[in-house]
């Protein structure tokens, strides 16, 4: 069934442009997508992600731009036209129909035989472990059950691209991290391109081999997982990789090296980064620091006094806000700790997104 699958094809999307009548949507939009590859478009509601995967499938008008696969500019197709398929958050299918008419719906649309439609309902039944539900309807499905046909639907017609709009968000957890794993699995075996939507940090950087981070219309970073956590480019994708805690530094650069130091506090430890001296603000994870005493030997980390504000218990370990340096950070900690007790917030420097103060007000 699959052994003549085509491979992902390669997408170019330049200079692309989608407005709402006078409301721009999408600006300036470019990216490149390797065939093969998956990549996950992430952001807040309202960044423009899923505007951007519609405009791609040929669902939502492009003002300006192109669309290239392998080569082809198809900005100006219709949907049917383009080698794509699309699964949606609602799933989108018909509730009348059985399970393998919902599959085989795309193949008659596009006049196939009886005989191959069945053919190739059977095959990706099979594929999808589906084999035996044949004639049952979708509403009579559990969640990942119908998610599954989505996709075989989506599959069928055998397209070079899949694209995937939010479609875990409906499922309850459990069942969300199998199928997270089962539509990868199925994109790597099939060698399809995918370009999956999603505001789960998690889901994303479990799936993807890729992130494109989006804010307001733009794309404000492009990397791998890795490179997008342990890397971000600015105070906002910090902040939306989860790193929530900002401590307001300083950076000192002395004959013997650069200092990173908490204004108005004793604090201090070695600062090997690029930013030059002057007003910073640095950004961290609840798991990047740890509660000591205050008077703990910093060995080269930097210990800033603060007090414990309030405790709670997610599980395994203790989650705290810590009043310090005038504001108030999170912190998760095995250790107890009662509230109100002064402690040293420990942060190692190598943990800490540093930027200028200058770039944080907009949280670029």
């Amino acid at each position: 069934m699959h052994g003549n699958l085509r491979t992902g094809a390669a997408i170019a999307v330049r200079d692309l442009a989608v407005a709402y009548g006078a409301t721009p949507i999408l600006q300036e939009i470019d990216l490149d997508f390797e065939p093969g590859s998956f990549t996950a478009l992430l952001g807040s509601s309202g960044c423009g992600k899923t505007t951007l995967l519609r405009a791609l499938s040929g669902f939502v008008p492009v003002g300006r731009g192109r669309i290239l696969v392998d080569g082809r500019d198809l900005a100006a197709l219709p949907p049917e036209k383009r080698d794509m398929a699309m699964v949606f958050q609602s799933y989108a299918l018909w509730p009348h129909m059985t399970v393998a008419q919902n599959i085989g719906y795309g193949l008659k649309l596009r006049r196939k035989s009886r005989h191959e439609i069945a053919e190739k309902v059977a095959a990706m039944l099979a594929f999808l472990g589906l084999s035996g539900y044949e004639e049952r309807k979708v509403t009579a499905l559990s969640g990942g059950q119908r998610q599954r046909v989505a996709l075989g639907r989506a599959l069928a017609i055998e397209p070079s691209i899949l694209l995937l709009d939010e479609p875990l968000s409906n499922l309850d957890a459990k069942i969300r991290l199998t199928m997270r794993h089962e539509i990868r699995a199925i994109q790597q075996k099939l060698g399809l391109t995918a370009i999956h939507v999603t505001h789960d940090r998690e889901e994303a950087m479990t799936m993807a081999d890729r992130l494109v981070i989006m804010r307001a219309g733009r794309v404000v970073q492009v990397g791998t997982p890795e490179e997008v956590y342990d890397q971000p480019a600015s105070p906002f994708v910090a902040s939306f990789m989860g790193a929530e805690n900002s401590l307001p530094v300083h950076i000192e650069r002395h004959a013997s090296g650069a200092v990173l130091r908490v204004p108005s506090l004793t604090a201090n430890a070695a600062y090997d980064g690029p930013l030059p001296t002057g007003p910073a603000v640095a950004y961290f994870r609840d798991d990047a620091a740890r509660l000591d005493a205050v008077d703990a030997p910093p060995g080269g980390d930097l210990i800033a006094p603060g007090t414990v504000a309030a405790r709670a218990y997610p599980g395994g370990h203790y989650r705290y806000r810590v009043t310090v340096a005038g504001g108030e950070v999170s912190v998760d900690d095995t250790e107890l700790h009662p509230v109100g007790v002064q402690v040293g917030l420990r942060l190692a420097p190598r943990r800490l997104h540093v930027f200028p103060a200058a770039d944080t007000g907009s949280m670029n």
